[in-house]
């Protein structure tokens, strides 16, 4: 099991501790316990996940929910029965608390990815956890999507990038411009590469020779091109960092 693999299992490994003795964790926990990067990610996943689980506490259900569920388990009669499943009062109360599970989830991703510069808020917003919108391998078929969505697309990527293995993307906001994130893997590494237009934002140097920078967890490196803005942040070492650039 590599740490990919790992943080696959991990990530849902429960905050309260009632997953310690499961078997199917056994081994990926294991591996965060003898690996410090593994098991600093999970410490930083459990947190988040507590943290969610917080700001959810704090959120009263609808009025009425309880009677919606009620009542959606007491409809017997055959009308009620032959009407649209959508239209019944237990899923449309089901769907109402997914919203706002929702709602909360994003609002908290949301405070936890901040920062006054694009280097800031990038390292913060992989530090903190993510969901990839796009899930592929194809580069071509990434960078497509983004621009179907209106994202910055990055015009030429290092050559050495080729060596990697492409996992999604997303599109993402920042100061209100748009952003794209492109993830790749090597070796059972991450490369998070942040894209800005140059035109959106200023850009981190103005340099075309990449500047090397570490955060708490991860390194990153910063540069530009004619049209764009780039920062790269991984949870490789540095030396790997300026191997890749």
């Amino acid at each position: 099991m590599n740490n990919r693999e790992a943080k696959f299992v991990l990530s849902a490994y429960r905050p309260n501790g009632l997953d310690a003795t499961d078997p199917a964790f056994a081994e990926a926990l294991a591996q965060a316990k003898a690996d410090p990067e593994l098991g600093a990610w999970l410490a930083r996943e459990q947190a988040h996940a507590a943290a969610v689980a917080d700001q959810l506490k704090s959120i009263m259900p609808p009025p009425g929910l309880r009677d919606a569920i009620l009542a959606g388990g007491r409809l017997s009669r055959p009308a009620a029965q032959s009407s649209a499943w959508w239209r019944q009062p237990v899923w449309l109360a089901a769907a109402a608390t997914l919203a706002i599970l929702l709602v909360a989830t994003s609002v908290f991703w949301t405070r936890a990815a901040s920062g006054r510069t694009l280097e800031e808020y990038a390292l913060n917003f992989v530090a903190r956890g993510f969901l990839l919108q796009k899930h592929g391998a194809d580069v071509t078929e990434l960078r497509a999507w983004l621009a179907e969505r209106g994202g910055p697309v990055p015009r030429e990527l290092p050559a050495k990038f080729a060596r990697l293995r492409a996992l999604g993307c997303s599109t993402l906001e920042f100061h209100g411009r748009e952003l794209s994130l492109v993830c790749f893997e090597q070796d059972g590494r991450e490369f998070h590469l942040f894209v800005a237009d140059r035109i959106d934002l200023a850009a981190p140097g103005g340099s075309t020779e990449p500047r090397f920078f570490a955060g708490r967890e991860h390194v990153a490196a910063a540069w530009s091109d004619t049209g764009s803005d780039y920062v790269l942040v991984s949870d490789a070492d540095m030396p790997a960092l300026r191997r890749l650039l």
